[in-house]
């Protein structure tokens, strides 16, 4: 066999390979969950901006942050280091490593409820201090910035939980790209949370 045939063989089995509908569907799951992290980064952008033209009106008063928001973030900034430890085991592709990633995985879900739950408290307090929705500009920038995240994590806990169920249930096939997918948003709620904790804190 010539150099040429063999050098054409193995092109031919690359651009196959690259081709066969697994390659599609990773190719879709990763364009799907990129695409979405930019239209919230979007989102979250245009808020800034709104918030910042509106500081500029010079009737601007800054609000006390409740400490319980720091934990918060403890919390969350946790969950993405028992998440990336998950990861890690999964990589290693046996069916034991897959499984064993289970409770990291709980671990995970139970430190998102808890970051959730101390939002919940965290407006608790706002209100407390007769800072609802509609008091004032500050107000209602934060309850919006803070809910939203709070709902966008609320879908990764969903995705999470599927998750779960889906590598606890041993006759279910895993499915990597579901895995990776909600990993890299897991990383990103943490990343834009602590965009908008900075925020809060010199603007609001």
């Amino acid at each position: 066999m010539s150099v040429a045939s063999t050098v054409y063989e193995r092109v031919t089995t690359v651009a196959a390979a690259s081709t066969y509908p697994g390659r599609k569907r990773v190719l879709a799951a990763r364009s799907g969950i990129w695409i979405a992290i930019f239209a919230i980064t979007m989102s979250f952008a245009a808020l800034t901006s709104a918030l910042m033209v509106r500081q500029g009106s010079g009737d601007w008063k800054h609000i006390e942050l409740p400490h319980i928001m720091f934990l918060n973030t403890a919390f969350l900034l946790i969950s993405s280091g028992t998440f990336e430890m998950a990861r890690r085991r999964v990589t290693l592709g046996t069916q034991s490593q897959i499984r064993s990633s289970l409770p990291l995985l709980m671990v995970t879900l139970a430190l998102g409820l808890l970051f959730v739950a101390g939002q919940y408290l965290v407006w608790r307090q706002l209100a407390a201090q007769g800072l609802y929705l509609a008091t004032t500009s500050n107000s209602s920038f934060f309850y919006v910035l803070t809910a939203m995240h709070a709902l966008h994590l609320l879908g990764g806990m969903a995705a999470l939980t599927y998750l779960i169920s889906r590598i606890a249930a041993s006759h279910v096939s895993f499915r990597w790209t579901l895995f990776e997918g909600t990993t890299i948003y897991w990383h990103f709620m943490g990343g834009l949370w602590l965009y908008l904790l900075v925020v809060i804190a010199a603007r609001l």
